[in-house]
């Protein structure tokens, strides 16, 4: 038989950890090819693609970001050939499988729930062309009957085999993000999560899993990614998995995890901060809500005051990226509750925090108890929720707002010293910057458009302008720094009008000629030449002591010159400043 298992990826850079997981477990007796394609390929090329494979089988992961797209591949490959035999799994048709069976007639099976001993011992049965009645955890249509068989027990997990040593994934490697699991299932019950379906944590064998980091990065991998729910469970662990990977990690490798943060204990953070290099890890941590009354009605355990000790220490010893998750809409949150929840979290200044939107998961808790809290959500996936009873569809398209410049805004880290001004000195809180920018950028219709960098620092500087704000300039002066320093390379030509005319600027510059020391020991330590100034430096003036305020917080109206060198060897911003008052000749 000629067995195809193929996924539709949400983005190119992602690689399908459940379809290689299939083709190892059904090794050696079943020979499997690996197809992957993303949810934005056309239909028609990945039919084209996968009929000239000539399969006998096609197998397909589904999941909530690709299952309306991979249902138009299955029903235009059955017109092709009828007699194809299309199997499908994965997390989205693992619940409601008699809805899936009926809306989908031209899938001939369903694999529910851990599939890999079901897909290959229904390998068996279609080889050899005996009844698949008896195959646990699958799902079908007979004679016009359902037949929907109780899933089988767990796989022994130190028992499977790796689904990395694949040569045709090599040349991958080093340019798309791998996905490994040293852990299956997850020990919390939170109600809007599937992981809390399954009972229990099972483990991978250790020396296998470091075995296959190890094969991994010697092969060229640059961004490895932990799938498990919570790496951090067992302390014990986590520690024996960090200080492996600090000990043989490769240069330029990353490796990313879900941790619980409120269970890291502070000895566990100090041997981080002491030992792992910068940039080697990188942690999301779901807070979702800081609201008491949500997070027990959701089933939801957690310690905000210990999670934000731990998100401050993380922060505090600068050598890991935090990636924080919230959830707008869930039980007896209210526009005014998740603003509070918004606030809180962004006062940890996380590097990159992430504000989604609740999505009814098939077999969740949530969804069965939908009419409890008055949900009204999508039919189609990704079910995301339309409203509930104390929070309007309106309130949500505000929200939306403030997802959408959060995202250009901060988690992109353009301007950092200009958001946090703003947020810290005009806005009543970081909320509150979000929102009213929003929606000033909703009333103007950038939201349908597409934007260059100097077009956002120009609509940040309309948006305060329309406020009316007695402190622009100081605004402005941060834009300008923010913008300056960057990049890596000298901007030809900035988004802001020069002000400065041509005779002050050559003052200026005459100046720091004569008198390079107005610039600090930083600044003689380059012994730049002439032509270095001209070439590879831009000069601005600031209304404000820019290097007062960086180091102290604090506003003093000096006029401050700004000049930034722009290294042509190592390409990066270098920013020195003087008072006015040293400039005048």
């Amino acid at each position: 038989m000629n067995i195809v298992v193929s996924t539709l990826n949400a983005k190119y850079i992602h690689t399908s950890l459940s379809i290689r997981c299939l083709k190892a477990y059904a090794a050696p007796e079943f020979d499997i090819s690996l197809a992957e394609y993303t949810i934005k390929d056309p239909v028609m090329n990945i039919v084209t693609d996968l009929y000239s494979k000539k399969p006998d089988i096609i197998g397909f992961s589904c999941y909530i970001w690709n299952i309306e797209e991979t249902i138009k591949v299955i029903k235009m490959l059955k017109k092709i050939d009828s007699s194809l035999t299309i199997v499908i799994g994965g997390p989205e048709v693992t619940y409601d499988v008699r809805e899936w069976l009926e809306r989908i007639p031209e899938v001939d099976y369903i694999v529910i729930g851990e599939g890999e001993e079901t897909f290959k011992q229904l390998l068996f049965k279609l080889q050899s062309q005996e009844s698949v009645k008896e195959v646990s955890g699958l799902a079908f249509k007979e004679n016009d009957q359902y037949i929907i068989n109780p899933q089988r027990n767990k796989l022994d997990l130190k028992e499977v085999p790796s689904p990395f040593r694949f040569e045709e994934d090599i040349p991958q490697l080093s340019k798309r993000v791998t996905y490994i699991e040293t852990s299956r299932g997850c020990p919390f019950s939170c109600q809007f999560c599937l992981s809390s379906i399954e009972v229990g944590v099972r483990y991978f064998d250790r020396e296998k899993v470091k075995d296959d980091i190890r094969y991994l990065m010697d092969n060229g991998a640059k961004t490895i990614k932990f799938v498990d729910r919570t790496f951090n469970i067992s302390r014990s662990y986590a520690m024996e998995m960090f200080q492996f990977l600090i000990d043989e990690h490769r240069l330029g490798t990353v490796f990313q995890f879900e941790i619980t943060a409120d269970i890291m204990r502070p000895e566990v953070i100090e041997f981080l901060n002491e030992n792992a290099p910068a940039g080697l890890f990188r942690f999301e941590i779901g807070v979702q809500s800081t609201n008491d009354a949500t997070n027990e009605l959701v089933m939801r355990k957690q310690n905000f005051s210990k999670l934000k000790r731990t998100v401050t220490l993380v922060k505090d010893g600068g050598k890991i990226d935090q990636h924080l998750d919230l959830i707008a809409g869930l039980p007896q949150e209210d526009y005014h509750s998740f603003r509070q929840t918004f606030n809180d979290v962004f006062e940890m200044r996380p590097e990159e925090l992430q504000l989604g939107f609740l999505k009814m998961l098939r077999g969740t808790g949530l969804r069965l108890r939908a009419k409890d809290h008055g949900y009204v959500y999508m039919d189609h996936s990704p079910y995301e929720i339309l409203r509930n009873n104390i929070l309007p569809f309106e309130d949500i398209i505000r929200i939306k707002q403030v997802e959408d410049v959060l995202e250009k805004y901060w988690n992109d880290h353009r301007m950092d010293a200009t958001i946090e001004y703003l947020v810290t000195k005009v806005f009543e809180t970081p909320f509150d910057f979000f929102q009213q920018f929003g929606a000033y950028w909703e009333e103007q219709g950038w939201s349908r458009i597409g934007h260059q960098l100097e077009d956002l620092f120009k609509r940040l500087h309309d948006f305060m302008a329309s406020m009316d704000v007695e402190n622009i300039s100081i605004i402005e002066g941060f834009m300008k720094y923010d913008y300056l320093k960057n990049h890596k390379y000298k901007p030809r030509k900035p988004w802001w009008t020069d002000m400065m005319t041509k005779e002050s600027r050559s003052s200026h510059y005459r100046n720091i000629l004569e008198n390079p020391s107005i610039l600090g020991e930083a600044y003689l330590e380059l012994n730049l030449s002439e032509k270095d100034i001209f070439k590879h430096t831009v000069l601005e003036t600031l209304p404000f002591d820019l290097g007062e305020y960086l180091q102290s917080g604090e506003i003093i109206d000096t006029e401050t010159m700004m000049l930034v060198y722009y290294d042509p060897y190592e390409p990066h911003a270098e920013i020195f400043t003087t008072n006015m008052s040293n400039t005048i000749l």
